[in-house]
């Protein structure tokens, strides 16, 4: 366990790590200097010098922009950071409280969530687009087919051969309709000088900054969001001619068309157009001319008329520091500690002491909790964690499996209520980063939900081997801050 005297420092070094497990891949952001002449050692001192500036750099370019934001954005990670120390290390600090009355699915449990303030459910429609082989095709057909406006934002928009063809669609279409995106600048920056897993085709140079190859010969605008105490935002959404908006879990990138197992979903119906107005506010966060943006006129964005046949109420929820918004952690574990059936998650990064002290409670009162995780992940402490938790739900009466590669889903089902969207069962995701999900009730969608990702997620996973528990306690206390 770690003492109080070393919960700041600690923090403080982790914070450098905030964003992802990349910061090691870390190699040069566009035009400092040719890798090929690069040695091992000049990476790794490039590494730490330019992740530091990144430190400096983002933060003071935010608190430019926008100095109460990065000042509320500050003070809320200063906060978090020591306070996941101190709670996890306290000896007896989690209570098991009472079994709440509303059952997830039902209508007194949205009636529980309008309660705690949570945002209206609108009407809207999903369609489960499960890996790349599916929403790789929709997003590009969308993109086509759009005749007005196409705005992306993604965490990490790649620089490798997958993007780079998407980045061509959006090129080519901004000579005849508005064409905006807009994504996190550490995390795509980090992403640029990581190699694929497989190698790039035909011996290609990928471009050195995508900022600048979209914009080259086009009309793209492109707008990166900075770091401000390297914050990130996790965000993928994408929506085309305020009809149609495809969003989730994946980014844009081969690893997302094709080595790994990922997930996003398209949305239909009058919630497209709050998903619009999102992307604006996202939009004019980014505004290089910071407060003076919020001067501009904001545009409503009228729901689209046309009928959707099958539509029904969606939350859609985030995790924002700059404006206090925790509503997907809180919506989840509202959801665990009042289930009664099932419980079923599919996530990367399970590390969350609510989360995962919720799960194991429900699992010991009889809940059927299932996990998967990756058994290939591409964060090695994760890895440790997920598998240290997975050791200790099964010890509780709940099952727990191992996915045969990197999957990258953020799903979950508890008993008739579902939660999905880009954050993870983690820290960041529930507390620091940026996040946007929707939550829905709708047992059509929860059943084509199941069909589509959880059987047979679950038919091909292994069921989880224990693991060695001397290396859990500091893995767990690392992993709690990521």
């Amino acid at each position: 366990m770690f003492t109080s005297h070393a919960v700041l420092p600690l923090a403080g070094a982790l914070m450098v790590a905030s964003c992802s497990g990349l910061a090691q891949n870390y190699r040069y952001p566009s035009g400092l200097r040719d890798e090929k002449t690069a040695t091992k050692q000049d990476d790794h001192k490039l590494s730490r010098s330019a992740l530091g500036l990144k430190v400096v750099g983002g933060t003071a370019l935010s608190a430019a922009r926008q100095p109460v934001a990065t000042a509320r954005v500050g003070g809320m990670v200063l906060w978090q950071r020591p306070f996941e120390l101190l709670a996890g290390g306290i000896p007896g600090s989690h209570k098991v409280l009472p079994l709440p009355p509303e059952v997830p699915g039902t209508p007194e449990f949205e009636a529980l969530l309008d309660r705690k303030r949570l945002p209206a459910a609108v009407p809207g429609k999903l369609t489960w687009l499960v890996d790349g082989k599916d929403y790789v095709p929709e997003l590009n057909r969308q993109a086509r087919a759009a005749r007005h406006s196409i705005d992306s934002q993604v965490y990490i928009f790649d620089n490798d051969d997958a993007a780079v063809a998407y980045a061509d669609i959006l090129r080519q279409r901004s000579s005849e309709v508005s064409v905006r995106v807009v994504f996190d600048e550490l995390g795509s920056m980090m992403s640029w000088g990581k190699p694929p897993e497989t190698p790039y085709p035909g011996g290609g140079q990928p471009p050195r900054d995508m900022s600048r190859y979209l914009r080259q010969g086009s009309n793209v605008k492109v707008r990166s969001i900075p770091n401000p105490w390297l914050v990130c935002d996790h965000t993928k959404l994408h929506v085309f001619d305020r009809q149609v908006a495809v969003m989730g879990c994946a980014n844009i990138g081969r690893e997302y068309a094709s080595e790994w197992h990922d997930l996003l979903f398209r949305v239909e119906g009058p919630a497209v157009a709050k998903l619009q107005q999102d992307y604006n506010a996202t939009w004019r966060r980014a505004d290089p001319v910071g407060l003076f943006g919020a001067f501009r006129r904001k545009t409503a964005v009228p729901p689209d008329p046309r009928e959707v046949k099958g539509a029904y109420p969606l939350r859609i929820i985030r995790t924002d520091p700059a404006a206090g918004r925790r509503e997907i952690q809180k919506s989840m574990v509202l959801a665990i500690r009042a289930a009664r059936t099932r419980i079923w998650i599919e996530d990367p990064y399970v590390s969350n002491d609510d989360i995962t002290e919720a799960l194991e409670d429900a699992a010991r009162r009889g809940v059927d909790v299932r996990m998967i995780y990756p058994s290939k992940n591409d964060s090695k402490i994760m890895d440790i964690a997920n598998r240290a938790f997975a050791t200790k739900l099964v010890k509780a009466g709940g099952r727990a499996y191992a996915y045969p590669k990197m999957t990258h889903l953020k799903v979950m089902i508890c008993d008739g209520w579902a939660c999905v969207g880009s954050a993870n069962l983690d820290t960041l995701s529930m507390r620091i980063n940026r996040e946007l999900n929707v939550a829905f009730n709708d047992r059509r969608a929860i059943d084509a939900l199941i069909a589509s990702v959880f059987r047979p997620d679950f038919a091909v996973s292994s069921p989880h081997r224990e693991s060695d528990p001397a290396s859990a306690p500091l893995i767990e206390t690392i992993a709690d801050q990521l």
